[in-house]
């Protein structure tokens, strides 16, 4: 199958040579360098492991399991051919297969965790359906914290989980729970988080303490009525459910302060395309926003609570982590109390106005307590924001729609790809030293620089069909390899287009300069150019850089959705140089 044939008007017809994926002139020099008379032997191999690809402690049986793993002509060694099979391989991924490696004894607070929002939606926040199934996906995810809106049903006999005041059907809580029981633990063994948005009267909230302690049994964590003086650690809470919410006050109060949530903002949906719309970046001025819909302003917390008489107490006592907005302004808000934690939760534009005032008081809190962030009322669509501006500050929970995608969402896959994808990844020690609080508005100086050469891709024409890109010639590849991080790392290249081409071969180089690369991302997307309509998607994928593997290495594409392509893959190198 040397040529392609595509089909233009009815009488004629055009044919390209189809590409073969062939070792790229870099890769055939390395080859060179590693290897006599052709053949890369298994010492010469073992030097190439150490050297180029950086495996310090690569043996020679290393280096022969490779070897036997290429099916190749040649027993003594790998020629060029079966080197770069080996290179473009499912066995030479981008990060290190390293599992669970993070230390998880420390307190949940000193962690970033896999958070979801209004995680029973199935698609807008408006008229869409309220279902077990995005929760089940969620798990099998890994996702670690789970949402429920909590509301009595029509007959106000029983309890619902629906996005109040919307067009969404509702969904039995205990049909949720019952999922979240099945699947919890079949991603990870760590500790997965409900947070409840509680609208329910105290008989109703007796029944959820019912359903809830029957349906987790033993693997529930209830520490009792009073808040917790330190959180416990995600090893101590292996396979344990906990519950966080407000201490709530009545039903009715609550339906009061909801009424008053400015309906009209409502129907603005965010313009981020299904998969397009670029992360908005942190740098700049923050500008003066509107009041956000408010999900979790309506409660307020208060020395001797009035409501606590109204509460059933066995739904208190289900309460781990405690949750909710202290009277007064934003400095008691991030009070830090020395005798108790809690956590706390802001819409992403309060924090982005915080940030600017309060930005080292937040991370400070964020030491200790737990900071939740979830998307703005206005983002109807389930669209998600640029979650560098919680994690820059420390914010365990950026709680994200994770029934969507887009850019947002894909920096989110990426970030917990890290420590084995358990949904819970240590945070930096800048964020948690206790002799010194990070300050998120200063630059530091470059730590390391990350070279990253892109040199070809290949798989499109095996997982899309012919005309998928054009219907009269073969596909026009460019590719943008992105820094996401904090503002002054944030940079975005581009590579040239290469025309009627299903095997790119870009041979392109660039630098990152990186100031904080524990928090960095390295995101790669291709696209197919197209002169009269928009671009064509191609593949994307987010790397946490934390765990990059220096060296050559086979990257996989994913879809829009974050799913993983059958074929589709670029071959890159990563180096990260001393500035």
């Amino acid at each position: 199958m040397s040529k392609q044939t595509f089909r233009v008007c009815f009488c004629f017809r055009r044919k390209f040579r189809l590409a073969v994926s062939e070792a790229p002139e870099e890769i055939e020099k390395v080859f060179e360098q590693y290897s006599e008379n052709g053949i890369m032997s298994v010492d010469g191999l073992q030097r190439f492991l150490v050297e180029v690809q950086k495996e310090d402690k690569a043996t020679r049986e290393d280096a022969q399991k490779i070897i036997d793993s290429v099916k190749h002509f040649h027993r003594r060694g790998l020629n060029l051919e079966a080197f770069f099979k080996y290179l473009f391989g499912d066995t030479n991924p981008p990060l290190a297969s390293l599992g669970v490696h993070h230390d998880m004894s420390a307190p949940l607070s000193h962690y970033f965790i896999y958070t979801g929002h209004n995680s029973y939606l199935t698609g807008n926040q408006l008229s869409s359906d309220c279902s077990n199934v995005p929760i089940i996906n969620a798990l099998k995810r890994g996702v670690r914290v789970m949402e429920l809106d909590i509301w009595p049903n029509s007959a106000k006999d029983n309890v619902d989980v629906l996005h109040g005041r919307t067009l969404t059907t509702p969904v039995e809580l205990i049909k949720c729970l019952r999922s979240i029981k099945e699947y919890a633990f079949v991603a990870s063994d760590y500790p997965v988080v409900i947070t409840l948005e509680d609208h329910l009267t105290p008989d109703l909230q007796a029944r959820v303490a019912e359903m809830v302690t029957q349906t987790f049994g033993d693997s529930l964590f209830s520490p009792g009525a009073e808040c917790l003086k330190e959180f416990p650690s995600p090893e101590s809470l292996k396979k344990r459910i906990i519950i966080s919410t407000k201490p709530p006050k009545e039903y009715l109060e609550a339906k009061e302060v909801k009424d008053k949530e400015n309906d009209s903002e409502r129907g603005k949906a965010s313009d981020e395309e299904a998969w397009g719309k670029e992360v908005p970046d942190l740098k700049g001025t923050v500008a003066d926003y509107k009041n956000d819909l408010d999900e979790e302003d309506e409660e307020d917390l208060e020395d001797g609570d009035k409501s606590q008489h109204t509460l059933a107490p066995e739904y208190k006592g289900l309460i781990a982590i405690h949750a909710g907005k202290p009277k007064g302004g934003l400095d008691e808000c991030l009070r830090v109390d020395p005798d108790k934690v809690r956590r706390f939760s802001m819409s992403e534009q309060e924090l982005e106005k915080a940030a600017v005032t309060h930005g080292k008081q937040i991370v400070r809190f964020t030491k200790r307590n737990i900071l939740r962030v979830y998307p703005k009322g206005i983002r109807v669509d389930s669209s998600n924001y640029n979650p560098l501006i919680g994690w820059m500050h420390g914010a365990q929970m950026v709680a994200f729609n994770m029934q969507g995608h887009g850019r947002s969402l894909w920096l989110m896959h990426g970030m917990f790809k890290a420590n084995g994808g358990c949904g819970y990844v240590k945070k930096p020690d800048f964020l948690l030293n206790s002799n010194k609080v990070f300050d998120p508005k200063v630059n530091p100086s470059v730590k390391t620089i990350l070279k990253v050469t892109l040199y070809m891709g290949e798989g499109w024409y095996y997982d899309f069909q012919l005309t998928h890109f054009d219907a009269y010639s073969p596909p026009d590849f460019y590719a943008r390899v992105r820094i996401a991080g904090v503002p002054s790392d944030s940079v975005m290249k581009k590579t040239k287009t290469l025309e009627d081409n299903w095997v790119p071969s870009w041979n392109e180089e660039f630098e990152f300069p990186l100031t904080v690369p524990e928090l960095a991302l390295l995101r790669i997307e291709v696209h197919e150019y197209d002169k009269s309509e928009k671009d064509d998607f191609g593949g994307q994928t987010c790397l946490p850089i934390s765990e990059l593997r220096s060296g050559i290495r086979a990257v996989p594409l994913n879809s829009r959705k974050g799913d993983k392509y059958n074929s589709v893959k670029l071959l890159m190198r990563f180096e990260f140089i001393t500035p």
